[in-house]
Order: C-alpha cells, then structure tokens, then sequence
C-alpha cells in the first residue's frame, strides 16, 4: 500500500470521516492564522473542519484537496468559501504569492516533501505563514493508550512530533513555533467504533482484519474502568500547531 493509496482512501468514507472526526479549538486556529482577516489556502482540506473554523475567525478561505469525493463533501457543508479546487500540494492549483497563510489539517504527513515544500512555499507571500496543524489523541490518558495498543499510531500521529526536529521544513523555510493546545470530543460507544473506522489503517484493511478492530474497540469500551457503564465520554485531544516562516 502506498502512501498516496491510504491518502485517497478517505473519500469513500467523506460522511463519516466528517462527522466522526475533532475540529480544531479556535485558540489554536488563532494563534496560526492571526486575528485580522487573511487570506488562506488549505491544502489537503479533506471535509473542510479546519476549512469551516478558519472561515469562522473571519478568514478567507481557498480549499484544496486531490480527493474530488472529499471535494464535494467539503463545498456542500462549508459556506462563505472562497474557492474550492481539485490539486495536491506538490502541484498547486494557484499563482505565486497567493496566500497569506498555507494551513494543512492533519493533512501535511501525506505530502511528498520535497516536492510539496517549494511549491507550498511558491504560493506564501514573502512575509507568509506555513501553517500545518494535527490533531492527536492524548495518550497520558489510560483508555486512550490502550486504544492505542489496538489500534496502532498513524502516520499522523509519528508526524507531528518529528516535525518539529531542526531542518524538517528546510531548506525552503526556517525553523518552527510550535504550540501544543488540548480540546476534546464528546464520543459514545459507537462515536468511538465510527472515529476508527474513519482512519487510514481502517479504510485499507481487509474485512477480517475491520471486524478485529471493531470487536477489540467495542471490548475496550464494554471493559475499561474508565468507560464502562458510561453513555457518554470525551477524547481528549493534543493538538500540534506549527508556523514557519520562509527561509
């Protein structure tokens, strides 16, 4: 399986992937984009969470995505959109200096670096911002860990820490800020089955290998001191947040 393959597995899974996912706490959107209106491209926006939260901090927002199924999901739940396009980011659908702010929400893990940082760099204004952001289960936490354990970390997940490491975004941009801001997601049992079923290594498994994961998740749900017998219960969240400036 190739990384551009688990890439495009999400939109066979739009609906779900949109409603079974976090958004991002607006503090974190702030703290990226800034307070006064911008213009921001969003790469990789997949259903458009961190689409529709940059829009509701005034910002003016351009969408991209290379999956056309996430596309339309995106266009049909977010208003005030600015534009929305078809492309990867190694090859950006816009001209130079288009952007005030380049964001990718739990998006930046799936691009071919190399390739994608000159052109991400390309479209930035000379006093612009990359911004990538990731959202990752906070694993301090008992149950959290152990669905870990069952499910495995995603690429993601391994990402968002190596990013911040000297060099990551070089030689087209300079180092880091790196601000980390919690949040959580009420879930329920079945809110829990759907967010896992909305991954990656989910969406790229074979039926036996789905129906494992499913009836370890149930079990770990049923069993845990810190679940069991509750309706509902909140993921907590760690939410990875990084401005870099061109170099």
């Amino acid at each position: 399986m190739t990384n551009q393959q688990q890439a495009r597995s999400f939109g066979q899974a739009a609906d779900l992937y949109d409603a079974a996912r976090p958004q991002y706490p607006a503090e974190a959107l702030a703290w990226l984009a800034g307070d006064a209106p911008a213009d921001v491209l969003d790469v990789g926006a997949g259903t458009g969470l961190l689409t529709r939260g940059l829009i509701a901090l005034g910002h003016r927002v351009t969408a991209v995505d290379p999956d056309e199924q996430m596309l339309a999901k995106l266009t049909a739940a977010t208003t005030g959109l600015v534009a929305a396009h078809t492309g990867a980011a190694e090859a950006l659908p816009l001209p130079d200096d288009s952007a005030d702010v380049v964001t990718a929400g739990q998006a930046f893990h799936w691009f071919d670096r190399p390739k994608a940082l000159p052109e991400l760099r390309r479209v930035l204004r000379p006093e612009g911002v990359l911004a990538p952001i990731w959202n990752l289960r906070d694993e301090s936490i008992d149950w959290v860990e152990r669905l870990t354990e069952i499910v495995g970390s995603s690429k993601g997940e391994q990402m968002a820490t190596r990013a911040a490491e000297p060099g990551y975004f070089g030689p087209d941009f300079g180092e880091p800020e790196v601000r980390v801001f919690r949040h959580e997601k009420p879930l329920d049992r079945d809110a829990l089955v759907r967010l896992v079923q909305s991954r990656s290594y989910y969406l790229t498994a074979d039926d036996a290998r789905r129906r494992e994961l499913v009836a370890a998740v149930e079990d770990l749900a049923a069993t845990h001191p810190d679940l069991a017998g509750r309706e509902t219960f909140a993921m907590p969240y760690r939410t990875h947040a990084f401005r870099v400036r061109p170099a």
